[in-house]
Formats: C-alpha cells, structure tokens, sequence
C-alpha cells in the first residue's frame, strides 16, 4: 500500500498538536489531541489556548498565603499603633485634667486665704474705732482695701481660668446676650453701692469733724462760750444744740452703713423702725435719724429723763441749776467710755443702757451686729467697747450735755416739734435737703427730723424738717 504524501500543513497541525498537549503552568493543561483528531474539521485548536492563556492569567493575579499571611500582620501592626496612639491620648489627657485640677485646688486655696484676710483686716478696722485712733483707722482702712482688691484678682483670674477652658464648664450651649452683659451690670450697681456707702461715710465724717472743731473751739475758747463769770448762756445752748445734731447725724450715718453691710432691704427695714416710707439712700438717713432723735430726747422736758422720780428742781430751784452747771462743765472735756469706764452706773449710764434698749427691736439689732450680746451687757450694767456702741455714746453724750445746759438755764428752753403736714415757716424751721427758699413755695413738713428749742430770751433753735409737695408723701 503506497504511503500517502505528508504536505507542510499536515506538519503544522502535527507541531501545534504537540505544544498544545504539554501540561502549562499552575496545573492548567489543554484536552488532550490525538492524532484521530487531526482530520476533525469542527475542533478549534486555538480556543483551547486562550482558556489556557486566561488560567494563567488567572493564577497570576491569585494571591498566596504568604502574601496573606504579611497583609494580616500588616493590618494587626497598625491596630497595634493605632491603640498605642489612643492610650497616649489619654494619659495626656488624664495628666492635664489633674494638672487642672492642682491649679482649681490652689485658686481655692488662695481664695479662702483672701477671704479670711478680708476678716481680719475687718477686725482690725474695727478695732481702730474704740478707742478713736485716726492713725490706725487710715492704716486698717488700707488694708482692707488692698485685701479687697486681692479678692477682685482673683475673681477676674478665675473667669480668664474659666473662658480659657483650664476649669471645666458645664456643657452648655451659648448664654444670649441679656445673660452674659448681666455680670457687668451687678458689677456697676455693686460700684455705685459702694460709692454711695462711700459717700455716707465721707458725710459722716465730716460732721465727726464738725463736732471735734465745735468741741476744740469750746476747750480754747471757754470764756466765749461760757459766758461772763462762768454762767450758762444762751449761745452756748445753741452751740451745744448743734453739736447734738451733728452726733446725731453721724450716727444715723453709721447706722445706716451697718444695715447696708448687713445686706437688709433699707426700704422695709427703715419702714419698719420709723414708720416712714423711704424711696432713696438720702431719705433713709434722714428718716433713721429723726427716729434716733426721738429715743434720745424722749423724756427731755424732765429733770431725769423719767429715770426716777426726782424732783430737785422744784425743792431748791437754784442749787439744781448749779449743780447742772457744775456737772455740764465736769462732763464737757471727758470721753462717754472713760466716764463710764470709771462710774458705770451714774446717771449718764443709765440714761445711754435706757435709751440704747429702745433703740432697735432686738430682731434688727441682731440681725445688724451678730447677735444679743449688746443688749445682754448693756442691760447687765456694763458697756461694750464696740464702734456701734461707741457711736451711739457720743450721740447719747451729746444729748445728755444739752439736757444738762437746758436745766442750768433761767427759765430753761422749751422745745417744739413741726407736725406732719405743717406749713414751713422758715423763722422756725430749716429743710434738711437744704433747698433754696423760692423753691420751698407749696411745701410742707413730711416728717419732723430734730424738735426746735425756744429760749428764754425769745431766741429760737430752728426744728429741722424734711419738706414734701402739699398733698405728697415722703
């Protein structure tokens, strides 16, 4: 049998068959091909290889499991750091908020030791009252004064702590406007108090001062205020009418500077005492001094106040004006604590523990100085070394000397009070606002302040009066 002819496409298909049955890469290998097949016309060869090319491409792309394995390790090492990260974080964040609370722990600190100097410089001040030292009163007062400013430093350094975030707030949205501008308007009232307290006491002062001059005058000066022949006169009652109003005023002052420190409502606490509406700061002064003037001189047209039932002056008229006279000029040059320090029952003493137990109901006294003590003591027969009490003594003092004068005087001054509603009659009256007289047409008396005096030679000591529109109130 002759062999049939190889041709060149018979020896293509012969090599093509054979790369194509080897086994590829990744265990990937093509359908096996006879040679029986070589003569299938409907078989495509090259189809084969492009599934085979794609597998590999395949296997290529596949990762492995090391490469897993890294990626993993990968991922966990940057967990790792990232939780290392964190409790950093936190620790720095517990370090700062105990570093906070060190710096709070010693603001506090400082601001108790700041209010407790406030104490004691206070302390101080009032120690420099009684006795009356002006040196130690100028040096206390500049204390308290640069503890208070201590104080509003360290008010101002906690609220640049708090805006700052070194202390923590509340975690709260934005304050309005209203709420925030309402610090600085307490701040401005709580100024404009103090100014005005301020002021009461400058006017306080100065009629202490006025009082001390009246008081120098009368020490170098005795002939003209005594008279000829060391007798009582007319001018020296005046001139001691004066000087009681002036302690009166000064220590309506004071008490008006006690009840404010004390944080009352003036208005109700005024009203309370005086039966007085009061509307302002100028009208409360004047409203607690008219009711001082009312303790102090009630009784005054006796001989003893109505401490007892002496009657002196009717038995031997002119041995009872000498010994006032006597006891007016022995009294005259010495301190109310001195006087009492050495006869603390006399007739002086008892006429200041009377008067001083009608002075305040015993809810306001204690409200105003801390507590009964006064009135326990004062009612026990001795005297508290106070500023309060040693205010009241100069005023009750003052008006013990007048009493004296008055019944040393033949005849001796009567007084008179203006009723409320009274017309204002200037020969007999003085405003105490102090307004020019065409601006006093239509007023009339709201409340009298201080009862007037007329005397034997028809002189009068003018009553003292607030003024208010006819059919106003005060």
């Amino acid at each position: 049998m002759a062999s049939k002819p190889v041709t060149v496409g018979d020896l293509i298909h012969r090599v093509a068959s054979s790369c194509l049955s080897n086994r590829l890469p990744c265990n990937y290998t093509l359908r096996d091909s006879g040679d029986s097949d070589l003569e299938d016309d409907d078989d495509d060869p090259f189809a084969d290889f492009a599934d085979a090319v794609s597998g590999s491409e395949k296997c290529r792309r596949s990762p492995s499991a090391a490469e897993v394995e890294d990626e993993d390790e990968d991922e966990e090492e940057e967990l790792k750091i990232w939780e290392e990260g964190q409790e950093e974080k936190r620790k720095l964040a517990e370090a700062k908020g105990a570093e906070r609370a060190r710096d709070t722990e010693a603001l506090m600190a400082e601001v108790f030791d700041a209010v407790s100097g406030v104490r004691r410089a206070y302390a101080a001040l009032q120690g420099a009252h009684c006795p009356w030292d002006p040196d130690k009163m100028r040096t206390t007062d500049a204390a308290v004064v640069a503890e208070l400013r201590h104080l509003a430093r360290l008010r101002d350094r906690f609220r640049r702590s708090a805006a700052a975030g070194h202390i923590p707030r509340p975690n709260v949205a934005a304050p309005p406007l209203r709420e925030a501008v309402a610090p600085y308007e307490a701040a401005i009232d709580d100024l404009r108090r103090q100014l005005q307290a301020k002021q009461t006491e400058v006017d306080g002062l100065k009629e202490k001062l006025a009082v001390a001059t009246s008081r120098r005058n009368a020490r170098h000066h005795p002939s003209k205020q005594n008279g000829a022949g060391g007798v009582p006169t007319v001018e020296l009652f005046t001139s001691c009418a004066e000087q009681a109003r002036a302690a009166i005023r000064a220590f309506a002052g004071h008490l008006l500077h006690l009840m404010r420190a004390a944080g009352l409502d003036l208005a109700a606490a005024t009203r309370s005492l005086t039966k007085i509406p009061v509307s302002s700061l100028q009208l409360a002064k004047h409203a607690l001094e008219a009711h001082v003037t009312r303790v102090l001189l009630g009784g005054f047209e006796h001989e003893s106040f109505y401490l007892d039932g002496s009657l002196s002056s009717l038995l031997d008229p002119a041995a009872f004006r000498r010994d006032r006279y006597t006891q007016f000029r022995d009294m005259r040059g010495m301190e109310p604590a001195e006087l009492l320090g050495v006869l603390p029952t006399c007739a002086f003493g008892r006429y200041a523990a009377s008067k001083f137990a009608f002075l305040l109901p015993p809810r306001l006294e204690e409200a105003i100085l801390g507590d009964g003590e006064h009135r326990k003591v004062v009612g026990g027969g001795a005297h508290p070394r106070t500023p309060f009490y040693g205010e009241f003594l100069r005023a009750a003092k003052a008006v013990w000397m007048l009493h004296l004068l008055a019944f040393a005087l033949e005849p001796p001054p009567s007084h008179f009070e203006a009723s409320r509603g009274a017309e204002f009659h200037p020969e007999y009256m003085e405003s105490v606002s102090g307004a020019p007289p065409r601006a006093r047409a239509g007023m009339v008396v709201g409340f009298a302040v201080a009862p007037g005096f007329r005397l034997g030679n028809g002189a009068v000591v003018r009553a003292r009066v607030y003024l208010v529109p006819r059919g106003g109130r005060p």
